[in-house]
Formats: structure tokens, sequence, C-alpha cells
């Protein structure tokens, strides 16, 4: 950026020595002649109440224009095209397009489409998102316990915990990507394999072969991998637990009709709900799944891989 004009912040007194401030880290050489290059520096000429700052032609070398994290992380190609057909009470909004990336997580995006096209007789269809937030929409996936056990073996797995585990691998990959930043950029389609606010284990005391032992009580269920979001902006907040598995490619005006459904009003920030949270109250649990869950029904009325 070259700029040529020079501007004066002072409090009506007359500056009298310069101070030079150059791009290196060491101090200026009284003794040295004005430097005659052109490129950037920043010359300040203090007194006791008033300060010049004079720009000067050329930006210094230290001081070139920044991109941001985001700026070198290019997009995987997709590999294949699905279709999501959405209605909301039953009235008809649009189709969604999105292009998974085979290639960069063939785990995620073969469990998607396979969802999705319904070729292990289980699909999306029908199903319903059950939150709208600000930045993304969530669908609730699946809960049959037949569903994820189907699942897990076409990955490989002796149970749905397996399947989820092959997810979660590539996404720990994902997050050691060198690309910095969001990685849950706009228009991105990603599923949930992992709760980073899951509350830890408790301790309980419990009857095995007439003693008792403590063991651990889990508070909460892990993601099953079928839940999936669509983002309609940068959401940061997704990154600690969602796997990206494409973007969408057609229908953002659909999302962003999605996105516009009213919703129960979420207060996770009361002292009450945080307390009984922390300490795993299961009505804590309960008034959760009901924060941002949209009054209309939307859903999923038919979906399926194009092509």
């Amino acid at each position: 950026m070259h700029c040529s004009t020079r501007l004066f912040y002072h409090h009506n007194i007359t500056p009298t020595k310069p101070l030079l401030a150059h791009c290196s880290a060491s101090p200026p050489n009284p003794n040295s002649k004005p430097n005659s290059n052109p490129n950037p520096i920043f010359r300040r000429d203090f007194t006791s109440s008033s300060l010049l700052l004079l720009l000067v032609n050329n930006p210094c070398p230290l001081r070139a224009e920044t991109t941001s994290d985001n700026a070198a992380c290019a997009d995987p190609s997709p590999t294949k095209q699905v279709f999501l057909d959405i209605s909301i009470d039953g009235e008809p909004i649009g189709r969604i397009i999105v292009g998974l990336y085979g290639d960069a997580v063939p785990g995620g995006a073969a469990r998607f489409s396979e969802i999705v096209s319904g070729s292990r007789g289980v699909s999306y269809r029908r199903k319903e998102f059950v939150k709208i937030m600000p930045n993304y929409v969530q669908h609730g996936g699946l809960r049959s316990y037949g569903v994820d056990a189907e699942l897990a073996q076409r990955t490989g797995g002796n149970s749905a915990a397996a399947a989820v585990g092959g997810l979660v691998s590539e996404w720990e990959k994902q997050q050691k990507e060198e690309c910095r930043g969001t990685k849950n950029v706009a228009r991105s389609v990603g599923i949930i394999v992992r709760d980073p606010l899951k509350p830890p284990p408790k301790m309980k005391l419990v009857a095995r072969k007439g003693k008792l032992e403590m063991d651990e009580e889990e508070m909460g269920k892990d993601p099953n991998g079928t839940e999936f979001v669509i983002t309609s902006r940068d959401s940061p907040e997704l990154d600690e637990s969602v796997l990206v598995v494409g973007r969408v490619v057609q229908g953002m005006d659909v999302v962003e009709r999605m996105g516009q459904v009213k919703t129960v009003q979420e207060n996770s920030t009361s002292p009450y709900f945080r307390v009984a949270k922390l300490i795993g109250d299961k009505r804590a649990v309960v008034a959760e799944r009901g924060f941002n869950r949209p009054y209309s029904k939307v859903v999923v009325t038919n979906c399926g891989l194009i092509g």
C-alpha cells in the first residue's frame, strides 16, 4: 500500500528532536545519514507534550500485508454430490446439494452418503432438524441401535463405537492440518463426532457378585456419528465437535430460510442450569435438548445421491 499523504498529530507545539523508528529491532545510529530508501518507515517526533506521526512512502518489509488464517486453506475438491429436499411444516422450500470430500475424509464422506442414499436400509428421509442456531442448523440424525450397528459393520467395526471411533480419528487428523483457522466455515457440512461439553464420569458404588465396588457412571451419551450440521456462517464453536465432510454447492438460500424459523429460547447462562449441568443432573440434559429447538417441523422429505 503506497501512501503519499503526511499525517500530523500535534498539540500546538513544534516538535524539536526527531526520533527514527526503523523496522529493524536495533536502535538507530545517530551518526548515520538520513535514509534515502523510499521504503516505508514510521518517524515519530516527540516533545514532552506532543507527538508527531509522519508516514513516509512505501511499506516496511516487516509490515507486509497479512493474510487471514484461512487464506491458504483451499477447500478439498468434492468427489460426489448428494441432495437433501427440505420442508417446513409440510411446505417444500427447496433442495440443498452437498459436495462430499471423499478423498480428504473418506470415512466421513462414506458414512454421510450411505445414510443419504439409504443403501443400508436407513436414511435421513422424514427425519427432523432439531436445532436452529444463528450460524448453523443441526439435524437430529438417527437414534436406532440397529442402524448404528449396521453402519459399523460397513466401516469394518464390530460396534457403533468402532464406527464413530474412525470418524473421531479423521477429526483429529483434520485438526492437526497445517491450515490454521476455522474448519467449519460458511457452507460447510459436517458430522458431529464428539461432545466437548460432556461432564466427566461420576464414581458410584455398585454391587457385583455379592461385593460392593466403585465404578464410573457415564454422564450423557456420546454422538453416534449420524447427526450433522450445515453452517450459514463461519462457526469456530463447532471445530471441537464436528468433522467437516463436505460443503453446500447449491441451495444456501434454503439453509438461510431454515435459519429464520422461530426457536425455543436458550437459557444456558442461568446459574441454576450451569450447576445442574456440572453435576450431571438429568433434568439439565433434558432442558438443554429443548434449547434452540424449532417450533416448526423442519424435515428432510427426500434425499439421495446425484449422478
